[in-house]
């Protein structure tokens, strides 16, 4: 331990603090390792919690003494990977998570015969309410959703019963599509009885509306909002055509097109009667004919009429009168054509559409700046005449087509890829980024050294010191350590075996063995403890 403790003071503070900071970074780097590995791996059990599921599924953990982790403050919970599955199916059966709301189960808990039909009603609602929230929930792009439902209540001998409403906040991670946002409202119209999809409103985290509930489609017109959703996405409907279609031909992202329709928003109700007096048609005929006669019996007027006896069929036949009556009524039918005609709102007023197009760049085939030529009028023409096609352009409804040619202000991919600098230009004007990553290798680099210097380096040379001495008094050997430790000096070479060669070879061996032994005194003078020590395990051998 005195050697150890004499190496060690050798060295310095610095180069001890410096050699103790080493050690400690890689006993925790290789701490830091060994707990990564033995730890289990973590899986996740559940994501996106509200606050009220994570406190009961962290409760029902700590009950199993399972460990767990949570992240983004609670709202996700993970637990080791092999448990996931079992716990899962666990806790379902325990009806976790609940979403944040609650559903039918409801019902499970208290007594329905101690309730009364108030508490009932509002159990109800609840469960609706959490029912349609955990089935709005399913769609994509729902991150989490409340609904609130207004239920008048039913009276007996009422005529006039005010229609239910709802109203719906959704926590979205992207944007629903007005496609979406309809799905939505006729859901949970479908599931309310008596609830039409207009008095539904529906409303994101940020306070936008999605949609209008004011009910304005029962009166068949329509809201502004509605009218606004279905602009918008008539225009994005013409505007992804027509781009498509240009960037076929001039190449993809050298256009801009800007559409804006105008909508007639007015709901027209026309009817037309028209009758054609030349189409007639005999409905019924009615023929009625009379035939009367009548006969003067009367003669004339004489004494021998008068007188008894006479005979009155003496005088001839009075004249007879005859009459006919024929009538024949006929009734026509004339045809009648009744039209009942309703343009609804929301129709395609007017359209117009401004087209931007690029022209041509060229690079010169010895390098240079690339040169931009316009496009011919005989190509705008060709685009216009494509656009007008793909819009259903109509002259009379005042519609417009404009196709302009300007150079736009970014240059092409393909001709900025050609006009990379080259790694010398590079290296001459270095951007933010290359400064950034020059000081940190800088400063890396300099640690780096610094270590070698301050700690590898002398840790080395010492062990090589170390070394080189326990060497040397290895190879001098006992008679030398001996003579050294009596006061040693010079030993005399040995005489020679015979001979100019073995003279010569004699010579180098005494002056090999007087450097050796010169050597050996000098390390002894240093280090007299470790001389003592070799001796005294010389002796030990015998």
């Amino acid at each position: 331990m005195n050697a150890v403790l004499q190496v060690l003071t050798k060295f310095g503070p610095a180069r001890l603090a410096a050699m103790g900071g080493v050690t400690l970074a890689l006993l925790g780097f290789f701490a830091l390792v060994i707990a990564r590995v033995t730890q289990p791996s973590m899986g996740v059990l559940f994501s996106e919690l509200s606050s009220g599921d994570t406190s009961a599924i962290t409760r029902e953990l700590d009950a199993r003494a399972i460990r767990y982790e949570t992240r983004d403050d609670g709202q996700t919970l993970l637990i080791p990977k092999t448990d996931v599955a079992k716990v899962r199916m666990e806790l379902a059966g325990k009806g976790l998570p609940s979403g944040g709301g609650v559903g039918y189960e409801i019902f499970d808990k208290g007594d329905a015969f101690s309730s009364t039909s108030f508490v009932q009603n509002i159990n109800h609602l609840r469960a609706l309410e959490g029912e349609l929230a955990r089935t709005i929930r399913t769609i994509g792009r729902v991150q989490a959703a409340r609904v609130h439902l207004a239920l008048p209540e039913r009276r007996l001998f009422e005529r006039d019963r005010e229609a239910p409403r709802a109203s719906i906040v959704l926590k979205l991670r992207g944007e629903l599509g007005a496609e979406q946002v309809q799905a939505v409202r006729h859901l949970v119209a479908s599931a309310v009885e008596g609830l039409a999809p207009d008095r539904i409103s529906i409303v994101d985290e940020r306070g936008r509306l999605l949609a209008d509930g004011s009910g304005a489609g029962e009166a068949g017109g329509l809201s502004m909002a509605a009218a606004g959703d279905r602009r918008a996405a008539l225009e994005r409907r013409l505007r992804g055509q027509v781009e498509e279609l240009v960037a076929g031909i001039v190449g993809q992202g050298r256009t801009r097109v800007q559409v804006s329709a105008e909508l007639d928003l007015a709901r027209v109700e026309s009817r037309q009667e028209s009758f054609d007096p030349e189409s007639r048609v005999v409905r019924s005929t009615q023929t009625r004919g009379e035939s009367s006669s009548t006969q003067n019996n009367e003669g004339q007027v004489t004494v021998a009429n008068e007188l008894p006896g006479a005979q009155q069929n003496a005088n001839p036949p009075a004249a007879r009168d005859n009459a006919n009556k024929t009538e024949e009524v006929v009734n026509y039918e004339i045809s009648r054509t009744t039209r009942t005609e309703v343009q609804e709102a929301g129709r395609l007023k007017r359209v117009s559409v401004a087209v931007l197009v690029d022209g041509t760049w060229t690079k010169p085939a010895g390098g240079g700046e690339p040169t931009y030529q316009p496009r011919s009028k005989e190509d705008l023409d060709r685009i216009a005449a494509l656009v007008r096609t793909a819009v259903g352009f109509d002259r009379a409804r005042g519609d417009q087509v404009e196709v302009v040619n300007l150079p736009l202000a970014e240059v092409p991919a393909a001709i900025a890829e050609a006009e990379k600098p080259s790694l010398l230009a590079s290296l001459l004007n270095p951007s933010r980024e290359d400064v950034l990553r020059f000081i940190e290798l800088g400063i890396v680099s300099l640690l780096t050294i610094i270590v070698l210097l301050l700690v590898v380096r002398p840790m080395v040379k010492r062990m090589l010191e170390g070394a080189e001495g326990a060497e040397g008094l290895a190879l001098a050997g006992p008679p030398q350590a001996l003579a050294l430790a009596a006061g040693g000096g010079a030993l005399e070479a040995p005489p020679p075996a015979g001979g100019d060669e073995s003279a010569a070879r004699a010579d180098l061996i005494a002056k090999a063995e007087a450097s050796q032994v010169a050597q050996l005194a000098e390390l002894a003078r240093d280090n007299p403890k470790k001389a003592a020590a070799v001796l005294r395990g010389w002796m030990t051998e015998g």
